[in-house]
């Protein structure tokens, strides 16, 4: 800390302004607010991060120095002021706890409780924040054995104003002899990490991470430094590398990652105006800039921003694990150290750890780089790697180089890890914890700590590909069949299922490089099989997964999947049955592991109906594709069927039919037109709209409700539903829209309540959707109002240029639009209002939501039901999506979001 600084704190200025002023307020307010804004322009100027913590709580100091002056304390010998926990360290960041300790000799408060109380009014009136507690010695003794947390906080403790000797005899009643023995402190510390880290959901990784708390942030470094102070005595990375405990690059790399974070996290806290430790959305963009990134061609300078905190934490995570591994072995384990067994030549096995049987091991024969790894998983009742291994590993890294990527004996030995029964996904986390992964696949290296700037990825590139494995791997699970039915009868039916981890590990190795990431990643997936000597069709299978990866779900979200055409083009595309399911099987991992919340049964189903429909199609054989009129005949008598075994008319259903149209057919389902024709055959003619709702229950909903209308066709029908749906708030999945040729909508809607979950089978939520619509229905004139609900804090972060497509479609007589936006309440309502006001007719639409943004396909006519021909029509209606969609986010910038 400074000795003096006259730029941030004066003394004889102060007290000049203290002689001014007939309150005192005044003058420790000035001296504040001229502080902070002398610390902030030194931030924003690139100081030393260390320096300006330890320079804010300096000035504190002085300030509290000062203010404890002012009050009457006796002999002052038996009371002290004292900064604990961070502050006792000497750490401040502008709004943080200003932790104080009042230290009495003896429980006397009530001798100096007028004065304690003046004091601490004083700092409330100047407005610093500050957390105090009033004890003796002996009632510090007291409450420290019985918190672990109020032992922490007296450990680091610092005399502000009084006699240095309290503060010793509070160290020694308070000491490891006395209490919370190094045991005891590094068992409650590892589980209250633990703790923390459950909170987080274990992971470095999420998209606003909490500086302080989460995995690999501050709290992990300050824990290792604690622990290592009861157990050693005062120590600081530095000191602990002196000894021997760290060494001496590790320390570097704790010390670089802690002034990252720090820096984050100041600019945090100058930013929020508040102890914020949260790196939200609303201030990541302004860090970046204050850290001095700017965008490049491919990476924006929040992305590089972002990627260099995760690359921070993902360090501190790795250094925890072996620290406190160490800790385990040094002070859990001490005299205690099980005889070693051999395990071959390189590895003994303690304790359940791996031990190398020589420091020289990894130089002396290098492949044991990964042979250590494939043990691991070949040997699973193993809990991992001792601390002392995983230091000479790390040191040996800079062994692997393009001669040891292209050695066979390392190639081999990374193939078999991808065929060991157990452990693949474990081990090739530990390899990416320990920096292995990215060094012996360097294209690897460069996604490691990768976010993309949206709410759809809520992962690094690295660990949405390792989580995808995961996933793979988790379909084998007998618990799993009941969520993933088919990918989990598919996983086992794949005759090399080292193929699919390969290719989910490259699926997205392209990311953050420009051009599309498909195609690089292929070319990569390509290198790779070449350079581990894979079979000609395995290879071509893996590069064929890697490049085609997105084309099942978009598929399933962006086509009708009820037309043959669409099908069979889907089919020529995939070729064969066993390309068909690997494809499957890496599709629903992939969905799973970018976000958990894509994964509903909505998208379940239509996955599900695609890949049936594709394996149909693939064995009656490409040559023979299933015409319209042949998918029209075999749903109509299926559906004939179920009517007549429901003693229903079926010569009236053959008359209704024959007005119907064939799109209907093409678009339902047996089940469906039966239910559909004996409500309309029931429906008393020229009354209410008739909406049928069938609950989530059936399993070929697929979790959605589907809500079914059938009504003289008017102009405004789908306008007015959709605002109606909005009011209603649902969320709606798949929309089909269809006019009869006797001139009747028939409507279907997939929904999903607002927040994404199942109406279900609510009799009082259907109910108040039926009337809802009916109302809407019988009074267009009365055009719902477009509900205008406040957009949520994330998604206002994410504000980019709408993108709007038109063409024509070269198969039917239709004009494709496809919608890119952010999303936004009321927004589907919005585009239908426009398409009334264009005089649209809608054909069908494919609705899709992805993080923050809208992906819609809409088929659309004009009013004569013919594709849209005047190019100035279309230029209009285009800018006045645009133009709409903007204005209802206030104006927006383009943002670049890579798939």
């Amino acid at each position: 800390m400074p000795h003096t600084d006259p730029e941030l704190f004066d003394p004889s200025q102060f007290q000049a302004e203290l002689a001014l002023k007939s309150s005192p307020i005044a003058a420790f307010k000035k001296a504040i607010q001229q502080a902070r804004s002398v610390l902030d322009q030194r931030f924003c100027s690139q100081r030393d991060i260390r320096r300006l913590i330890h320079e804010r709580a300096w000035f504190v100091d002085q300030l509290l120095a000062a203010a404890w002056q002012r009050f009457a304390w006796g002999e002052a010998d038996d009371i002290a002021l004292l900064a604990v926990g961070g502050y006792g360290r000497g750490e401040l960041h502008p709004y943080s706890d200003i932790d104080l300790l009042i230290l009495l000799e003896r429980a006397n408060h009530e001798q100096h409780r007028e004065s304690i109380e003046g004091f601490l009014t004083l700092l409330w009136d100047i407005g610093l924040e500050v957390g105090q507690s009033v004890r003796s010695v002996a009632e510090c003794a007291e409450e420290a054995r019985a918190d672990l947390t109020v032992i922490t906080n007296l450990m680091e403790s610092r005399t502000i104003a009084g006699p240095e000797h309290l503060r010793q005899r509070m160290q020694d009643a308070t000491s490891a002899e006395q209490m919370w023995p190094s045991r005891a402190f590094f068992l409650g510390k590892r589980e209250e990490q633990r703790a923390r880290h459950r909170k987080y959901n274990d992971t470095e990784y999420n998209l606003e991470p909490n500086v302080k708390g989460s995995p690999g942030g501050l709290r992990d470094i300050q824990t290792i430094l604690w622990i290592a102070r009861r157990q050693f005595g005062t120590l600081n990375l530095q000191a602990m590398a002196a000894q021997g405990f760290l060494i001496e690059s590790e320390a570097s790399l704790l010390t670089a990652s802690q002034d990252l974070l720090w820096k984050v996290r100041y600019a945090l806290h100058m930013l929020a105006g508040r102890a914020e430790d949260r790196l939200l959305f609303d201030y990541q963009n302004r860090i970046a800039e204050l850290l001095g990134l700017h965008d490049q061609p491919g990476k924006l300078a929040v992305e590089q921003m972002m990627q260099k905190y995760y690359r921070a934490v993902m360090a501190v995570a790795e250094l925890n694990d072996l620290i406190m591994q160490h800790f385990q072995e040094v002070i859990l384990d001490a005299g205690q150290s099980p005889l070693a067994q051999p395990l071959n030549s390189r590895f003994l096995v303690r304790g359940r750890f791996l031990v190398a049987a020589h420091p020289k091991v990894f130089q002396r024969t290098p492949f044991a780089i990964l042979e250590i790894f494939v043990l691991l998983a070949q040997n699973p009742h193993l809990k991992g790697v001792e601390a002392g291994t995983i230091r000479l590993l790390r040191d040996a890294r800079h062994l692997i180089d393009e001669d040891f990527r292209r050695d066979i004996r390392n190639t081999s030995l990374f193939i078999e890890l991808f065929k060991s029964r157990e452990g693949i996904h474990r081990n090739l986390r530990r390899m990416n914890r320990y920096g292995i992964l990215g060094r012996y696949l360097p294209e690897f290296g460069r996604i490691v700590g990768q976010m993309q700037h949206d709410l759809f990825h809520i992962y690094t590139v690295d660990a949405h590909t390792l989580n995808l494995i995961k996933h793979l791997r988790k379909f084998r699970w007998p618990e799993m069949a009941e969520k993933f039915p088919l990918a989990a009868e598919l996983i086992d039916t794949l005759a090399k299922p080292e193929l699919i981890y390969i290719a989910g590990l490259y699926h997205d190795i392209g990311k953050g490089r420009g051009g599309d990431h498909s195609e690089l990643g292929a070319v990569d997936a390509e290198a790779f099989c070449l350079r581990h000597q894979l079979p000609a069709w395995d290879s071509r299978l893996v590069v064929w997964l890697v490049r085609n990866h997105l084309i099942m779900s978009t598929t399933a979200q962006r086509q009708d999947i009820s037309d043959p055409q669409v099908i069979y083009d889907f089919a020529q595309r995939v070729g064969d049955q066993t390309r068909l399911d690997y494809l499957y099987v890496l599709t629903v991992a992939d969905i799973n592991a970018t976000n958990p919340t894509l994964w509903n049964a909505w998208r379940a189903s239509l996955l599900r109906q695609l890949y049936s429909a594709t394996k149909a199609t693939l064995r009656r054989g490409l040559e023979n594709p299933l015409d319209r009129e042949e998918q029209i005949r075999q749903t109509q008598d299926s559906a004939r069927e179920l009517l007549i075994a429901a003693e229903q008319d079926a010569d009236q259903a053959e008359l209704l039919w024959s007005q119907l149209g064939d799109d209907y057919f093409l678009r339902h389902s047996p089940d469906d037109v039966a239910w559909h024709t004996a409500a309309i055959l029931q429906h008393p003619h020229g009354q209410d709209p008739l909406v049928l709702i069938r609950g989530s229950s059936q399993q070929e909903l697929g979790g959605a409700t589907q809500i079914f209308i059938y009504a003289p066709d008017q102009h405004d029908f789908f306008a007015v539903t959709v605002a109606a749906m909005s009011q209603l708030n649902l969320d709606i999945q798949d929309a089909r829209i269809i006019t009869s040729t006797s001139q009747f909508t028939l409507d279907t809607y997939m929904v999903l309540d607002a927040d994404g979950g199942a109406i279900g089978d609510n009799p009082a939520r259907i109910r108040e959707i039926r009337d809802g619509l009916v109302a809407a229905l019988k009074n267009p004139d009365d055009y719902p109002t477009i509900i205008q609900r406040r957009v949520p804090r994330q998604l206002k972060h994410f504000a980019f240029a709408p993108q709007v497509t038109i063409h024509n479609d070269a198969q039917r007589p239709v004009t494709v639009l496809e919608v890119i936006a952010p999303d936004r309440p009321g927004l589907l309502a919005r585009l239908g209002r426009i398409f009334l006001d264009f005089d649209l007719s809608l054909q069908n639409a494919k609705i899709a939501t992805l993080g923050e943004r809208v992906e819609d396909v809409f088929f659309i006519t004009d009013a004569d039901n013919q594709p849209l021909a005047d190019p100035e029509l279309c230029s209009r209606l285009q800018q006045t999506i645009v133009g709409q969609l903007s204005e209802a986010q206030g104006g927006c910038e383009p943002q670049r979001i890579e798939f």
